[in-house]
């Protein structure tokens, strides 16, 4: 029996899918993460063999610990994943440290974090990239500004979600940044991109090839949504376009991504550009080698009318794709809310009146609620205008918010 090492398998709460669709196919799993044991649902209890709690998991020391002492009982440790953007490279230094082949080390990791090196790998898939530069000096940034104008992006190189990300306009606001920009982080520096931002989402196997896609189409983006603390929507489509899912499958394997849950941002330009395109033209924006935050999972599965979880799992264990895909394919779609806001419809009239539709509905944790909002609703439809009628009526907020 193989030994699977599953870091936090009750963070978002639905991720004890991935472990029991594991463990239905045979391999003993194994848990790792910072909540008691009896704080953990009855599923995720369910789907471990064991688990291990490791109340301060940002000591490297502690999370060591615990994968020697399910070695030394169990024996090797074939596979150690987490599924989660947070926990990437200790992950990877974990596979390092106790000789685990089957998913990237810490000479893999750096093309799967920093942004500024993603760029190269889609470059060498033969994609264009928004300009860029790492931030060193005020002068260099203002010299690059001076090539691509205002506005421009600047984040973290290493960074998560849209933390720490800021659109800058002018000089002053770029001065500005730049005294209060973090000594300790390389920032990296964009030129501004007029687009709408999708997503090339699936799962690969040992070979980089995609044996499953799926696409994600975003109405704001996220560094907008944390700014204003906006309500949001975004919706999976029943079917990848063409262009992007020959591109996606180029950029995994430049990426070299395998047997890996992967989700790829993109813009869709909305204007003419003239370095990267005409409008409509599908450029690369960033590569996150794990699920989509949340219960993204989820809505993938709703709009796919499939098991995300088990495709994940298939490709571990049998190096393919085994579900059946021929059931009918919806748009499905997450809209959120925020509890600053009233709403002129409470979740139960929406419930009631989308009953045939809504598929989930629950309370975004804590450390999400910045990037997606405070509450959500998913509901699947066969048309694109229901998903924006659902939108509406979802989001419409009484007048005294709109003042």
């Amino acid at each position: 029996m193989k030994n699977f090492v599953f870091i936090s398998p009750h963070f978002p709460s639905s991720y004890w899918r991935f472990c029991l669709a594991l463990k239905n196919r045979g391999f003993r799993v194994l848990g790792i993460g910072d909540a008691p044991y009896n704080e953990l649902s009855e599923e995720c209890r369910f789907a471990l063999d064991e688990y291990y709690c490791c109340t301060n998991m940002e000591d490297y020391e502690n999370e060591k610990r615990a994968v020697q002492y399910f070695q030394d009982k169990y024996g090797k440790i074939d596979y150690l994943e987490s599924n989660n953007e947070y926990w990437l490279e200790k992950d990877a230094r974990l596979r390092s440290d106790f000789g685990i082949t089957t998913g990237p080390t810490l000479n893999d990791i750096e093309k799967y974090k920093l942004k500024s090196l993603q760029k190269k790998y889609y470059e060498q898939a033969g994609l264009k990239c928004a300009r860029y530069i790492l931030v060193d000096t005020l002068e260099n940034a203002e010299k690059f500004v001076k090539e691509v104008d205002y506005p421009v992006f600047v984040k973290p190189d290493n960074g998560v979600g849209a933390q720490d990300t800021h659109k800058i306009k002018s000089d002053e606001e770029l001065k500005a940044r730049f005294e209060k920009k973090d000594p300790s982080k390389t920032y990296i520096m964009e030129e501004y991109v007029d687009g709408k931002i999708i997503s090339f989402d699936g799962i690969s196997d040992s070979e980089a090839n995609v044996i499953f896609a799926t696409s994600n189409v975003f109405e704001v983006d996220n560094s907008t949504i944390v700014e204003n603390e906006l309500d949001d929507m975004y919706y999976c489509v029943p079917k990848v376009d063409d262009v992007l899912l020959d591109m996606g499958k180029r950029a995994i394997k430049s990426f070299d991504v395998r047997n890996r849950f992967f989700h790829l941002e993109w813009f869709v330009l909305n204007s003419d550009h003239k370095y990267l395109g005409k409008k409509g033209t599908i450029v690369p924006l960033e590569a996150n080698m794990r699920p989509a935050g949340a219960y993204t999972p989820d809505l993938i599965n709703y709009a796919n009318s499939t098991n995300c979880y088990e495709i994940f799992a298939d490709s571990i264990a049998y190096n393919e794709n085994r579900e059946d895909m021929t059931y009918t394919k919806y748009f499905a779609c997450a809209c959120s809310r925020r509890n600053k806001y009233r709403y002129v419809h409470p979740l139960d009239e929406i419930l009631t009146r989308y009953h045939n539709n809504v598929c989930y509905y629950g309370t975004y944790p804590k450390v999400l609620r910045d990037d997606m909002g405070d509450t959500f609703v998913m509901a699947k439809f066969l048309t694109l205008e229901e998903v924006f009628t659902f939108d509406k009526f979802v989001r419409e907020k009484v007048e005294e918010n709109k003042n």
